[in-house]
């Protein structure tokens, strides 16, 4: 016996089937695209006006999404099906109140979004709950806890707001002196100034994976799987995602182990879609770092590598649709900063950048850029993720970012 998936009617029409995303970023754009491709009618909104998913869904709102009250009368007014959250600024108590009344779905659920949006919730969850390999690491709340904190981790260590994404906020502090200065840039660089901070040890690690981990519905018994991307490799600046490539080699004892993890935790998250499961490598070791419930932006590098990208496997996988993870090419991405601080930007090279018939280049419209805010990113194959880097990183300094 086949099982039935959801039925999607037809967009702005009475039937149409109704997704709204909270957070309009670039990634949410590359879902939006997917989404549509399937009939659905999709609901964007962010905290500023024209951001990219806004470009390219069917409606767009502006609003404080952290906001209780403006949080609920926008789904009210929707009405969707299913809510989408993208980003960590949003009021998540609304989502557990309108998934409890069974207003919506929240993707992948309230639980996850709750914990994984706030840094201290999805820590104590893996390593206290589930007992999961993750490096040594205190929470404080003061400047007097928190130096406290450093000292009892050590040093060198990494200091995180527990509401952040991209990089914001995140210092390596190498000794004492440098203290009082990562505590500052974690009170500026939150999502939301919650005033709390996380101080993890480094980790002696040969490399970081992003293991995209999809839990899919079966289309014969309807019953939750969960599958696997190839892992990917990253490299990061501050924090924040520079470049990615697809396959990362690493040990079977390693990938074997990097995916009892992912299963353990996601699992544990529950409900549908694809998960960025961040994780340092070390021979055979593994060390569980983060989850995201949602596309990563190391995960760009699927639209070149993968037959289904990261994007199009989390649209199926919320409609309940079969996914497939399978790779055809190795390939790498590339990101594209403004490099100036300011709107209006043009951007020019695009032949000198594509003249290669295995890169891509994806611009996302963003309407203000500032020096390190990604604009773009490109992607290339190649024989090799060596060279297939090479390349990606090459046609990213081909794209020229101009103010106007």
């Amino acid at each position: 016996m086949i099982y039935m998936s959801v039925t999607i009617g037809t967009p702005l029409q009475a039937s149409a089937f109704k997704v709204l995303l909270l957070g309009s970023g670039e990634l949410g754009k590359e879902v939006v695209i997917s989404l549509q491709r399937l009939g659905v009618e999709v609901h964007a909104a962010d905290r500023y006006d024209h951001a990219p998913a806004m470009q390219v869904a069917h409606y767009a709102y502006t609003l404080n999404m952290a906001d209780a009250e403006q949080l609920k009368q926008l789904i009210e007014q929707v009405k969707p099906n299913l809510i989408i959250p993208e980003i960590e600024a949003i009021a998540t108590e609304v989502l557990v109140d309108i998934e409890q009344q069974n207003i919506a779905a929240v993707i992948p659920s309230a639980k996850a979004v709750n914990l994984t949006m706030n840094r201290e919730g999805i820590r104590r969850l893996a390593a206290e709950e589930l007992g999961l390999p993750t490096s040594a690491y205190r929470f404080a709340d003061s400047l007097e806890s928190f130096r406290a904190a450093c000292d009892d981790i050590g040093y060198p260590n990494f200091v995180k707001p527990v509401m952040s994404s991209s990089g914001k906020g995140q210092s390596r502090v190498k000794n004492f002196d440098e203290v009082d200065a990562a505590w500052e840039y974690a009170q500026t660089g939150g999502r939301v100034n919650q005033g709390k901070v996380i101080v993890e040890s480094q980790i002696d690690f040969d490399f970081e994976i992003t293991l995209l981990t999809v839990r899919a519905k079966n289309a014969e018994t309807g019953e939750i799987e969960t599958q696997y991307c190839d892992p990917i490799g990253h490299r990061q600046d501050a924090g924040d995602y520079v470049e990615s490539w697809q396959p990362q080699a690493m040990t079977p004892a390693a990938l074997q182990e990097s995916k009892r993890i992912a299963h353990k935790v996601t699992t544990a998250l529950g409900g549908c879609g694809i998960f960025g499961v961040e994780l340092f490598v070390k021979g055979d070791k593994v060390w569980f770092s983060e989850v995201s419930p949602r596309p990563h932006d190391t995960g760009l590098v699927t639209l070149a590598s993968q037959f289904q990208s990261e994007f199009e496997l989390h649209a199926r996988a919320i409609l309940g649709l079969p996914v497939n993870t399978t790779r055809h090419s190795v390939a790498a991405s590339a990101v594209i900063y403004a490099g100036v601080d300011d709107s209006n930007l043009s951007f020019s090279g695009l032949n000198l950048a594509l003249s290669n018939p295995h890169t891509d280049l994806r611009l996302f419209g963003k309407p203000e850029g500032f020096k390190r805010r990604r604009m773009g990113v490109a992607t290339a194959r190649a024989e090799t993720t060596d060279q297939a880097r090479e390349l990606a990183l090459h046609t990213a300094t081909q794209v020229i970012v101009e103010q106007n």
